[in-house]
């Protein structure tokens, strides 16, 4: 019986320490309380207790991020929203998981000075303090985003999780292990939430200088009017002003454009395209096979190709042909045609359009997820040869130059002469491969996903079992089994700013 007794007492021995250290921290949690308490600062009584009444409810950091966004700086913008998004996951931590498991009455507010009490006690445990879990959350985040406001931010974030102890409302344990929580769920939302690639300064391909045209001689211009839905001037009157010797060509509703503007390129020393990137492309393959050079005014609903030159508004290329400033790009030959953006094979253009139907209200990250699941429930996928190697997937992606970001959301390039195409596939492999895919891409990582391929090169093969469609610049059409991409270097010179 005494042996059991004692091995009853070895196996509760590291229990009683345990006790007997938490029993400690507790007093020594006390006294540190009582001897903020039993300090005295008129500097400190005025301010203090204002600061923690505006850190109620994030106000205070919430109007720090409206601040920053105001900037109308991309980076302080995006240092803003990740340092929300670490409050808002580090409230839900502190408040509903851990106060729930380790609860702790709040201190004796009677050892308080009553002119600097909180007037507002939450009702919750106090262990661990919220504001300075939300405090040290969003300082954390903006201050690794932008490290010049690390310490003016650090330290409006140090003062809101003191007041909290000065004002009666936390012990200073209570505070050290919110600092605590609250930087280590920024950690975890920082590394999911990835700082945007800073946008390229300058132009993002070599200049090609042409003759100046102030009044547009020698431009034909062919104005597709069924082309998207261009919220724009109108081009024909916008032309007529801006370029008064420009030759104009409207399309009729029955007319051919690719027979419109083959006779136009014909006599044009500058041919003219208005529509979207389906014209576009169409323009651009006749201005490679001419020799001129391509004048774009975009007239489209995206008009993606018109804004990687530098085109946000056709003026802009206006100003460029009477200045003769123009960049050399390239260009993509698939099939007998010219693409200046992306082409897909398979449901690619579905994931798009529900990707870009969600993503204002959602977000791209879980736009895209949604889009994922589903066109995968949707879709039977294909078999597919890509330069040799066997995908089953309903999602090929080609992009005409390095896209960014990665994933499968691309929406921009830095460079449009970089002699690349760019390859991602995503292959299928079942519901649960697919539920993975969509948490992925969710958390913005999908190029982790062993299902997932992204590759640059110059030349693209894709074999299918049969002839079908494929689309391409906003089109889709009719193509062969076997679709050879062929990346063109510097074939077309297109008017666009060149920063000269």
């Amino acid at each position: 019986m005494q042996r059991l007794t004692k091995r009853a007492n070895r196996r509760d021995e590291p229990a009683r320490r345990l006790r007997e250290v938490l029993r400690r921290l507790q007093e020594l949690d006390m006294q540190a309380f009582d001897r903020v308490s039993s300090s005295h600062s008129p500097l400190l009584d005025a301010t203090l207790p204002r600061l923690t009444r505006t850190a109620d409810h994030s106000v205070l950091w919430a109007s720090v991020a409206a601040a920053l966004i105001a900037s109308n700086n991309p980076r302080l913008t995006h240092a803003a929203r990740r340092g929300l998004l670490s409050i808002a996951a580090t409230s839900f931590t502190a408040n509903f998981v851990a106060k729930q498991l380790l609860p702790r009455d709040r201190p004796d507010r009677s050892r308080v000075p009553l002119a600097r009490l909180a007037r507002r006690i939450p009702t919750s445990p106090s262990f661990p303090s919220g504001h300075s879990a939300s405090a040290a959350a969003f300082a954390f985040s903006v201050g690794r985003e932008v490290p010049e406001l690390a310490v003016p931010i650090g330290l409006l974030a140090g003062a809101v999780a003191y007041s909290r102890i000065y004002t009666g409302v936390h012990y200073p344990g209570d505070v050290l292990a919110g600092i605590a929580l609250g930087g280590a769920v920024a950690i975890g939302v920082n590394r999911i939430v990835r700082t945007p690639e800073p946008e390229p300064d300058g132009p993002v391909a070599e200049p090609a200088p042409q003759p100046p045209r102030p009044d547009g001689a020698g431009v034909v211009a062919v104005i597709n009017p069924s082309s998207g839905v261009g919220a724009g001037p109108d081009p024909v009157e916008l032309l007529r002003r801006e370029l008064p010797a420009a030759e104009i060509i409207e399309v009729p509703p029955d007319g051919d454009l690719l027979e419109l503007l083959v006779e136009a390129a014909q006599r044009a020393e500058v041919l003219g395209v208005s529509g979207g990137d389906g014209s576009v492309a169409c323009a651009a393959g006749v201005a490679v096979d001419h020799d001129v050079p391509l004048l774009v005014l975009c007239g489209g609903t995206f008009n993606h190709f018109a804004a990687d030159v530098g085109i946000e508004d056709p003026r802009t290329a206006l100003a460029a042909v009477r200045a003769g400033h123009a960049l050399r790009v390239d260009v993509t030959r698939v099939a007998g045609r010219v693409l200046v953006n992306t082409a897909s094979v398979g449901a690619y253009p579905e994931f798009v359009t529900t990707r870009e139907k969600y993503e204002k209200r959602l977000g791209k990250p879980v736009a895209a997820a949604l889009a994922l699941l589903k066109v995968a429930r949707r879709t039977e996928p294909l078999d597919l040869l890509i330069d040799g190697r066997r995908h089953r997937t309903s999602l090929f992606f080609l992009g005409s130059g390095r896209y960014a970001p990665r994933g499968f959301a691309p929406n921009s390039r830095t460079r449009l002469d970089d002699g690349l195409l760019d390859v991602r596939v995503l292959d299928a492999d079942g519901f649960f491969g697919g539920l993975r895919t969509v948490a992925t891409a969710i958390l913005g990582h999908l190029e982790r996903d062993p299902r997932y391929r992204e590759d640059t090169r110059a030349t693209v093969v894709v074999q299918r079992s049969a002839d079908g469609p494929f689309a391409y610049d906003g089109e889709v059409v009719d193509g062969p089994a076997r679709l050879e991409f062929v990346k063109q270097p510097g074939a077309l010179v297109v008017f666009a700013p060149t920063g000269s």
